[in-house]
């Protein structure tokens, strides 16, 4: 599999499924832009790549429109931008509600839609949605909200251009083993009182695999979803969870 002469745009590059996917594509001899709002972790990761960094917000429209005139024109875009909380629902806030949707599916909706519109040709948007999208997890009501919203995104697009040679997709991974899990993790040990370990077995229980997913499970995904051998495969949701969905 080679992506030679293929420029791909990944959001949130600067860390956790971003970072891994960013390595996967240059792997394979692919152009790779990472975007993200920290400069300082888009140098750590595209620097030893040598791949290129923009600073940008998926969650403002014209910093959006700015990131793509400096990576310039695009063949493959992958949203991987996201972020996690939770709570129960009597006590998640407005703020906390607008914070898990912009930046989970308003930022897919900017990303996706200015990609349209510089595409040469043939194109492929995949969003790194979750299984969240698909199902529905206690506590974690506006995330799973708004991944649900991008499956539907995903699905209408697909049909809107599916005669444009652009194919749309979304890979859907259960709790992946990086630093947002360990975040979760974090919470729940803090709010239950129980350690670091037991706090993580919680997450992993949900697999019927019991464990975490790697984020190289993703980039493989992606791989395929970009590839000329996905050129069928359009509005689908590529689900990496062991069997829990």
């Amino acid at each position: 599999m080679s992506f030679a002469g293929k420029r791909v745009l990944v959001t949130g590059g600067g860390s956790g499924a971003g970072e891994d996917l960013a390595r996967g594509f240059v792997a394979v001899g692919a152009e790779v832009v990472i975007t993200g709002r920290r400069a300082d972790a888009l140098r750590a990761v595209a620097d030893p790549l040598g791949a290129r960094w923009v600073v940008g917000d998926v969650t403002d429209e014209a910093s959006v429109k700015s990131l793509f005139i400096n990576a310039g024109p695009c063949d493959i875009v992958i949203a991987s931008a996201g972020a996690a909380d939770s709570g129960v629902m009597a006590k998640t806030t407005l703020d906390q509600w607008n914070a898990m949707i912009a930046v989970n599916l308003t930022g897919v909706f900017l990303t996706f839609r200015e990609a349209l519109g510089q595409f040469r040709g043939d194109g492929r948007l995949i969003a790194i949605a979750s299984t969240a999208g698909i199902k529905g997890y206690a506590k974690v009501a506006p995330y799973a909200a708004a991944k649900h919203g991008v499956i539907g995104l995903v699905r209408s697009l697909a049909l809107e251009v599916a005669r444009k040679g652009i194919t749309v997709n979304a890979i859907c991974p259960g709790f992946l083993d990086t630093p947002m899990t360990d975040h979760s993790v974090q919470v729940i040990a803090d709010k239950t009182g129980r350690s670091m370990a037991e706090a993580r077995a919680v997450l992993e229980g949900l697999s019927p695999q019991n464990r975490l997913y790697q984020p190289s499970e993703v980039t493989a995904a992606a791989l395929y979803l970009a590839s000329d051998a996905a050129s069928g495969v359009n509005g689908t949701c590529l689900t990496i969870a062991g069997g829990e969905v």
